[in-house]
């Protein structure tokens, strides 16, 4: 430190030695969950049976260190992180017949990441895992547009085929004494997979391990390639508006755009070879959808840009409505089509009174579309005319704000709570709520502009008539 004063220096010494403190002090800190947990023993199951990849993990956990343990870390590659969908987890409690599941809250933590860009979940036990006690866990986690198409194109008489990338071993912070990984395709047609010793293809089943004593973060790369017909229904976008009327109706419309997210078809599309021979041409394609829609639904209609489709059946009973759409012409890989599903719903089924005096609207998240992702899912819930301070309850994040819309009669505008989230699976098909102030005073705005309107166009209609037979005497 040639030509700096004795002072700076000894102040550039502290901050740099401070600094290094820090920054080992955190690594430590990092560090230190793989030193105080081990898993005794992970299975995880990989279904690929359908577009959307559902992976359950049921692993045992013990603490090995001296302080008590509040949470369990899980770990995902960057791959993983970028098109997961939902992560749940859940602990047992009890003893066979008395035995329930309890549901735990998972969090990601966004600093620091693991090695390799790493993404880290935090589990929270219910109660601290003392030193030497073990827990079960189990962790659904849901994967979108995570199989790729090959080859990327196909003609309409080939199946498809598709390539999924994972890891023979869990990818963990903590040291495995014993895992397995089971991968269950749609059917037995794998033309090719990855062997890591010891693993093996049973029927359907790839499965791989056991592992022992396997260090965290390890990381074996498998690559799958099998048949998969089934439907690659991607919804790029969803508009769904809720608009509540305190006479008695909620009025639901649906605004689509679909695509088919498999291999693109290539060649000339014939629909006479697509009709003689259905279980051979096309068979990746898939020409109707279903819905479940909520029970007593009326006045249902499903349309295009053309018009009304008729080729829609709706079938309903006292707890569930499904609706069959077909749309104009078979969906191939690479096509897309727009349409519109508009329903209406009693409000005594769906808007209920707090204790406090607040109005609460209890609807279903997600898409009504059976095994569909939808990429943008856009959920406007209109208010009545007069409601104030609406505010969302929804189990899980997802953006908001606030518009102003407009309908017959009204004077002010009616406020509306905009909910937006992307990457929605089925797994997010659960009830979230609306809570708003509205004076009933407010039902009475539209029948006096009525009355008053009609009132005037009378008044009007005596004073022409009276002016017309002035001028006729």
């Amino acid at each position: 430190m040639e030509g700096i004063p004795p002072r700076r220096a000894l102040i550039l010494v502290l901050v740099v030695s401070s600094l290094f403190s820090v920054l080992a002090s955190s690594s430590s800190s990092s560090s230190s969950p793989s030193q105080d947990v081990r898993i005794l023993s992970a299975e995880r199951r990989i279904d690929l049976t359908s577009f959307i990849v559902r992976a359950f993990l049921a692993f045992k956990v013990e603490n090995t260190g001296a302080s008590d343990v509040s949470e369990i870390l899980i770990a995902f590659s960057p791959n993983e992180a970028q098109h997961l969908a939902i992560v749940k987890a859940s602990t047992t409690a009890g003893k066979r017949k008395k035995k329930a599941y309890l549901p735990l809250d998972v969090n990601p933590i966004e600093s620091p990441k693991g090695p390799n860009g790493a993404q880290l979940f935090s589990i929270a036990l219910p109660t601290p895992l003392k030193s030497g006690d073990t827990a079960a866990l189990e962790v659904l986690y849901v994967l979108t547009h995570s199989q790729e198409p090959f080859p990327a194109e196909i003609s309409q008489s080939e199946s498809q085929y598709v390539y999924y990338r994972d890891s023979a071993l869990l990818l963990s912070p903590y040291h495995i004494k014993e895992q397995r990984t089971f991968i269950k395709t749609p059917n037995s047609k794998v033309e090719s997979y990855t062997n890591v010793s010891p693993s093996n293809r049973v029927g359907t089943e790839l499965r791989y391990g056991p592992y022992h004593d396997r260090s965290p973060y390890s990381h074996s790369p498998i690559l799958v390639h099998f048949e998969n017909n089934n439907p690659f229904a991607v919804v790029d976008e969803l508009t769904r508006e809720v608009e509540i009327s305190h006479w008695g109706n909620v009025q639901i419309t649906e605004h689509y755009k679909l695509s088919h997210a498999g291999a693109h078809h290539k060649g000339v599309f014939s629909r006479v070879e697509y009709q003689a021979r259905p279980s051979i041409s096309g068979v990746s394609s898939f020409k109707s959808l279903l819905a479940r829609l909520p029970p007593r639904v009326h006045s249902v209609y499903y349309r295009d840009e053309i018009g009304n489709i008729s080729s829609s059946r709706l079938r309903s009973d006292s707890l569930k409505s499904e609706l069959e759409i077909e749309p104009r012409y078979p969906l191939f890989g690479g096509w897309k089509t727009t349409f519109v599903i508009g329903y209406g719903l009693p409000l005594q089924d769906f808007l209920f009174e707090s204790s406090d005096g607040q109005h609460y609207l209890n609807f279903t998240f997600g898409c009504p579309l059976l095994e569909t992702v939808v990429d943008r899912l856009t959920i406007k819930v209109v208010l009545p005319e007069g409601s104030k301070d609406p505010s969302a309850v929804v189990p899980f994040p997802v953006k908001q704000h606030y518009e102003t819309s407009y309908s017959y009669l009204d004077v002010v505008g009616r406020k509306t709570l905009v909910l937006v989230k992307e990457n929605v699976v089925p797994e997010h098909n659960v009830p979230f709520e609306i809570y708003y102030k509205f004076n009933p005073i407010f039902m009475l705005a539209e029948p006096l502009m009525l009355v008053s309107a009609f009132f005037l166009f009378f008044i009007a209609c005596i004073a022409y008539l009276h002016t017309d037979l002035s001028i006729s005497k």
